[in-house]
């Protein structure tokens, strides 16, 4: 392979010659095998196109016949062009011999027909071109043996593609080895014109379509937000649960030697909740891994009076206030809000342990409002680290704006914090 010629110029930039690709190299090489492979690919359709007009055909006139090998041969082609497993071993074999550099067939809905004809005639160009260079440097390569071999062998008269030539051995015959290196060397730039040709059609006929990219990026983008919000799903129900284990178990630590009963009591408490977490994280690992998970959890507000009873097994105190016609509430809304106010009850044991936590959730004309209330400061058990921002609320935002809703928190008079969602009943997608 030839280097590209650098210098320093008098600025001290570097200066670089445009590219040369080279004529002897491993491109030429690769481009011939590309060929041959389109060559040799071309055999099963044509022995069949060749069979079936020689047997349907006996009495046509010959160019009857040829017309009919024809159709059969395209028909093929058109069939074999369809399969996507037939696209992608060209788009591999192109970047592979050719260095074409094409992405994977995408998956795009309504792209097929578009896609197969182009294929196919990928596999027709393939072919031509194949037999082209097969042909024509087969011919070169003959010609560079029979002027080297006359040549080498003291000379004689040779009678080659219809033209007559007198070789002369010795030194009168020398321009015999110079004129079969050209045949060589025009060989080996045919394999390397070739190679280009195709590597410059290649994505035309083989790369994805505007379209093709556009629903790959959707469905890209959908597999993103579906990750996320598994990923916030995880958040929840995993960050809940440690939070309420961890208060748990220092209660229980604390009253083991006094009250083993309550002790124990919160010991169960922990493990029930871990199992409901485990199952949480079996539906997401599941659902990454592409297999059907076990069980998808669906918690909604008809699961909000247990979420409270463990929240106060952990010895908080918890009033819950809810009112309102609930059958209205669309099933969507009523899972967010679930995690809403899960996700209120825990950032509630995180900052304040222990103290007291007002709830109210209730439907109010044609808007679901769920709002939390609690101390700013508490027992303190050091859930929190200085300085560092928690994801949860950030969830809760894109949650009630998902579904065109309002929600505040922040601190409010008394020294107080409060959560504030309102969520309206007819935004549910």
């Amino acid at each position: 392979m030839w280097k590209t010629p650098v210098w320093k110029t008098s600025a001290g930039k570097t200066s670089v010659w445009r590219t040369m690709r080279p004529v002897f190299g491993a491109d030429a090489v690769r481009g011939w095998g590309y060929a041959l492979a389109g060559a040799a690919w071309s055999l099963p359709p044509v022995a069949v196109a060749l069979a079936v007009a020689a047997g349907a055909g006996r009495s046509w006139p010959a160019a009857l016949r040829w017309v009919c090998f024809g159709a059969v041969f395209v028909a093929l082609l058109l069939v074999g062009g369809r399969p996507r497993g037939v696209r992608a071993r060209c788009v591999r074999l192109a970047n592979r011999l050719l260095r074409a550099g094409l992405p994977e067939p995408l998956a795009s809905p309504g792209a097929g027909r578009p896609r197969a004809a182009r294929t196919s005639a990928w596999l027709a160009l393939h072919m031509a071109v194949g037999w082209a260079v097969v042909a024509v440097t087969g011919v070169l390569a003959a010609v560079a043996a029979v002027l080297a071999g006359v040549w080498s062998g003291g000379g004689d008269r040779i009678d080659l593609l219809g033209v007559s030539a007198r070789v002369a051995g010795g030194p009168r015959g020398a321009w015999a080895p110079l004129a079969a290196a050209g045949c060589l060397v025009a060989a080996v730039c045919v394999c390397a014109g070739a190679a280009a040709a195709l590597r410059r059609a290649a994505p035309s006929l083989l790369g994805p379509r505007p379209t093709e990219r556009l629903a790959a990026l959707e469905e890209q983008t959908r597999l993103l937000a579906g990750r996320n919000r598994l990923a916030q799903e995880l958040h929840d129900s995993i960050g809940h649960t440690l939070t309420a284990a961890t208060i748990q178990a220092a209660v229980a630590a604390e009253l083991m030697e006094r009250e083993p009963e309550a002790a124990r009591r919160a010991l169960s408490s922990i493990e029930e909740s871990s199992r409901s977490a485990m199952d949480d994280l079996d539906h997401v690992l599941g659902v990454l891994r592409e297999g059907k998970a076990p069980r998808a959890p669906q918690h909604t507000l008809g699961d909000l009076h247990a979420l409270v009873e463990r929240v106060r097994q952990t010895g908080t105190e918890v009033r819950a206030d809810t009112g309102g016609d609930w059958a209205r509430v669309p099933a969507a809304v009523s899972r967010e809000a679930y995690r809403i106010v899960q996700e209120g009850l825990t950032n509630a044991l995180r900052h304040a342990p222990r103290a007291p936590v007002t709830l109210r959730v209730a439907v109010t004309g044609d808007w679901l409002e769920a709002e939390l209330t609690n101390p700013l400061a508490g027992g303190g058990l050091g859930l929190t680290r200085p300085g560092r921002r928690g994801r949860g609320l950030t969830g809760v935002g894109e949650r009630v704006t998902l579904l065109r809703g309002e929600v505040s928190a922040g601190p409010v008079p008394g020294g107080r914090w409060r959560l504030l969602a309102r969520i309206p009943l007819r935004s549910a997608p």
